[in-house]
């Protein structure tokens, strides 16, 4: 059973001071004498399901994958249960959409209705202006320096879906001024 280098230290200092006086206790019985420590949550292994063993069961096997066998189990269920590869940047990339069943809605109302939401596609760029796009697309889209390069490497690709007609056209300008080809459909 280890002792906390703390615990150890008290034990020394008890030992020296109680060496100077006639009463004699080994240093043994004080390191004993200490306080039980509180179990600590990443210490236990029921935390958070005790009345669900079979839940409990199935963190038991996950915790004993191996990485590999970790990433297969995660693209696995997202494809059974229909999740979309979500980017590293987080909700700032997915969060406009959210609001695509409105479009799709919008279509099928008649054409007197003028639209509002657009679908921003980046179709081409000169490969002169490559590193100005990746910039670009790096702070609208929220993604990583490599995934933004992949991004743009990849055109043509949708960008956002589901943007204000006002924004629409300023993402436009704006990388159309720096040599891409974008596209509202």
């Amino acid at each position: 059973m280890s002792v906390s280098c703390s615990n150890a230290a008290r034990c020394c200092v008890r030992s020296s001071r109680q060496a100077s006086s006639p009463l004699r206790i080994p240093s043994v019985a004080l390191c004993q004498k200490r306080r039980p420590t509180p179990a600590r949550r990443w210490q236990s292994t029921s935390a958070g399901t005790p009345g669900r063993p079979k839940v409990a069961e199935i963190v038991d096997q996950i915790s004993q994958l191996t990485l590999l066998e970790t990433a297969d189990l995660v693209s696995s269920l997202k494809s059974r249960l229909n999740i979309p590869d979500m980017p590293m940047g987080g909700f700032s990339a997915a969060a406009p959409a959210a609001p695509a069943a409105p479009v799709e809605e919008e279509e099928a109302a008649p054409a007197a209705q003028e639209k509002t939401l657009f679908n921003i596609k980046l179709q081409s760029f000169d490969a002169a202006a490559k590193p100005k796009i990746i910039k670009e697309i790096k702070s609208m889209l929220g993604l990583s320096l490599v995934d933004s390069k992949k991004f743009v490497e990849s055109a043509p690709k949708m960008m956002k879906e589901a943007v204000a007609k006002e924004e629409c056209e300023k993402i436009v300008e704006t990388l159309k001024a720096l040599g891409g080809v974008v596209v509202m459909e």
